[in-house]
C-alpha cells in the first residue's frame, strides 16, 4: 500500500469562524494551529498548505489561567545595545492591538519555516465582533461546547 500524498488540485479549503470570548488562550491557539495546518483532515500532507482559513473574533476577550495575565511577558529587542523590552499580556490585551496575543500564541504553536509563514497568512484575528469576511460564509466552530475546560469566567 502506498502512502497518500495530496496534490494541490486535491486541496479544499473552508472558511471557519471562532469566537474567542471567554476561551482559554492556549486551548484556542492549539485548535487554531491544528486547523491552519490541516491536521484535522484525513488527507493531511505535512509539506502542503491544506489547512482552512480561520477567522478569530473577540480576541480582546480571551482568558488566561493562573496569573499569566499579569506575569506573562512578551519580549522584543530594538536592535540597539541594552535594547531588550517587554510588555505583560495584560498591557497588550488592554492596549491598541489586543489581537497580537492570539497571533503570537498560534504562531508559536506552528513549526518554524516558510510553510508555517504561509499558513499564518490564512489566519485573520479581530479584536471585536465585526469582520469583513461575511461573503465567504464561514462555518461557525463552538470551542466552548467542545470541552468544559476550554472556557473560564473573567
Amino acid at each position: 500500500m502506498k502512502t497518500y500524498s495530496a496534490k494541490p488540485s486535491d486541496i479544499e479549503k473552508k472558511w471557519v469562524i471562532i469566537d474567542a470570548n471567554g476561551i482559554v488562550l492556549g486551548r484556542l491557539a492549539t485548535l487554531v494551529a491544528m486547523r491552519l495546518r490541516g491536521k484535522h483532515k484525513a488527507s493531511f500532507t505535512p509539506h502542503m498548505d491544506m489547512g482552512d482559513n480561520v477567522i478569530v473574533i473577540n480576541a480582546d476577550k480571551v482568558q488566561m489561567t493562573g496569573r499569566k495575565r499579569t506575569d506573562k511577558k512578551y519580549y522584543w529587542h530594538t536592535g540597539y545595545p541594552g535594547g531588550i523590552k517587554h510588555r505583560t499580556a495584560e498591557q497588550i490585551l488592554e492596549g491598541k492591538h489586543p489581537e497580537r496575543v492570539v497571533l503570537k500564541a498560534v504562531e508559536r504553536m506552528l513549526p518554524g519555516g516558510p510553510l508555517s509563514r504561509k499558513q499564518m497568512s490564512n489566519l485573520r484575528v479581530y479584536a471585536g465582533e465585526a469582520h469583513p469576511h461575511e461573503g465567504q460564509s464561514p462555518e461557525v466552530i463552538d470551542v466552548a461546547a467542545m470541552n468544559p475546560k476550554n472556557t473560564r469566567s473573567a
